[in-house]
């Protein structure tokens, strides 16, 4: 019974979650504390082999209150979004037990101690609030014996987040309901669907945005008339379009209309009153880049996408991927990093024709891409099963990270 007592002592729960890149944006809330969108958006779930979030939920009748630790600092752990998704958790919870205090399950008034590690930079325009959120949720949920539909749950705590509870493509239904009930994520097709679909990352920037997501798309939506029109007219017959373009496999239609996507995105934030700028020079010369690619190939062979912030996002082929990589390596040579500049899955080399180098690599810009990392479509959020993966220790406190 001591040994039992020892083992109750503490309960410990972790998951694994990925980051998305929409090609139909989210931007802008008809409802700010329930997070409900203006319009659907539509994502890509990308692997977790190169982007996770990893989180560790403990509960112990020991713990004096609730603690939070991000990428090992401690954080604020009040946030009401991080507050949230807790009570809403919790609420599934105490639904699921019939309201009656189950003995085997962990008790709801436990404090609770949560650590988040990235494997990549926060707050760099990398989504890391998607998967910080949908990882919180599904290590919380495991915590509690939660099963229910958790994207709504995450959706609190990160718009973006309730796209990360799935792998593959994944929509985000604007719903009608003004309490967001109808407001979840529901995949399109999963991540093996289109196994040639390849993701590079080009990281301009480590930086963190010069607006943040969640003030920007308010004042686009108090001021943006590009912005209503979008949500209202262009995003529902655009979602179809990209279901259908997915469905197909069909890269020609899927890459203009990822590209057009972001374009108006983009346009919508200099609409914004003031206007606000997540593209750079560098962002837009790579726009450019891939421009004249695609049409010295004569067809789309590469599509952008950016978020809100510089880094580019491109979709290509597999067949594609060396070919493009070699001419963002002639366009952008590597300062120091030669060797780390390709990170990911690993590229083949490639040999670029005259013809081409002369058509698209233009005028270089040395030491402009920080790297480049190569990804593809992965699946949604895991449950790990090694201890040893905990990010807490038996005191409940973050490990010391070797």
């Amino acid at each position: 019974a001591a040994a039992m007592a020892a083992e109750r002592a503490l309960t410990m729960a972790t998951c694994t979650a990925p980051v998305n890149i929409a090609v139909i944006k989210y931007w802008g809330k008809r409802d700010t504390d329930l997070i409900l969108p203006i319009n659907s958006s539509l994502s890509v779930t990308l692997h977790q082999d190169q982007l996770k979030t990893t989180t560790t939920a403990a509960a112990s009748r020991d713990f004096t209150e609730d603690r939070l630790w991000l990428n090992g600092k401690e954080a604020d752990v009040g946030h009401p979004r991080v507050q949230a998704c807790l009570r809403e958790v919790r609420r599934l919870a105490r639904k699921r037990r019939g309201g009656g205090e189950d003995t085997a399950a962990l008790s709801l008034s436990y404090k609770i101690h949560i650590a988040s590690e990235n494997n990549f930079p926060t707050a760099a325009g990398l989504a890391s609030s998607a998967a910080g959120y949908a990882c919180l949720v599904s290590a919380l949920a495991r915590l509690y014996g939660v099963e229910e539909e958790l994207s709504e749950v995450a959706r609190r705590g990160s718009g973006s987040a309730c796209r990360s509870m799935f792998g593959g493509f994944v929509q985000w239904q604007r719903g009608e309901r003004p309490d967001g009930t109808d407001s979840l994520a529901l995949q399109v097709a999963p991540e093996t669907h289109w196994p040639e679909l390849h993701v590079l990352v080009l990281v301009v920037s480590g930086e963190k945005k010069p607006v943040g997501s969640t003030a920007g798309m308010q004042t686009s939506v108090e001021t943006s008339p590009l912005l209503k029109h979008r949500a209202e007219v262009v995003v529902p017959e655009r979602l179809a379009q990209m279901m259908r373009h997915i469905r197909e496999r069909d890269f020609e239609g899927f890459g203009q209309l990822a590209m057009r996507d972001s374009n108006q995105f983009h346009a919508t934030c200099l609409d914004t009153f003031p206007p606000i700028f997540y593209l750079t020079d560098l962002s837009r010369h790579i726009i450019a880049l891939a421009h004249r690619y695609n049409a010295h190939h004569g067809h789309t062979k590469v599509a952008y996408t950016f978020d809100a912030g510089p880094n580019a996002v491109i979709f290509a082929l597999a067949d594609t991927v060396a070919e493009f990589v070699e001419v963002v390596r002639r366009s952008f040579p590597p300062a120091t990093n030669g060797d780390q500049f390709v990170r990911g899955l690993p590229v083949g080399s490639a040999t670029l024709s005259q013809a081409l180098v002369a058509a698209v690599v233009t005028e270089p810009v040395p030491g402009a891409v920080q790297y480049i990392l190569h990804t593809k479509p992965g699946p949604g959020p895991q449950l790990v099963d090694d201890p040893s993966q905990h990010l807490l220790g038996a005191d409940g406190l973050p490990r010391s990270r070797a």
